[in-house]
């Protein structure tokens, strides 16, 4: 999953501050995630964070890691 320095990531689950959305401040083999609504940060393990992402916001474009590209 390609998730960037200052992505804004959409989580399946809601903070109990009630946002969905948080900034990555550090990339790696953890990441460093920052609330968008209360500014508590968090460091969790590249793999729970994949696993919790539905949406990553990159500036004006919207990803969904999700969906399967059918391109064939």
């Amino acid at each position: 999953m390609d998730i960037r320095l200052h992505d804004i990531v959409r989580l399946k689950k809601p903070h109990p501050c009630g946002s969905l959305e948080w900034e990555v401040l550090r990339t790696g083999i953890d990441f460093r995630i920052r609330c968008a609504g209360c500014g508590h940060e968090v460091m969790l393990p590249r793999e729970k964070l994949e696993k919790r992402v539905r949406r990553i916001l990159r500036g004006e474009e919207e990803i969904n890691p999700n969906k399967k590209n059918k391109e064939e």
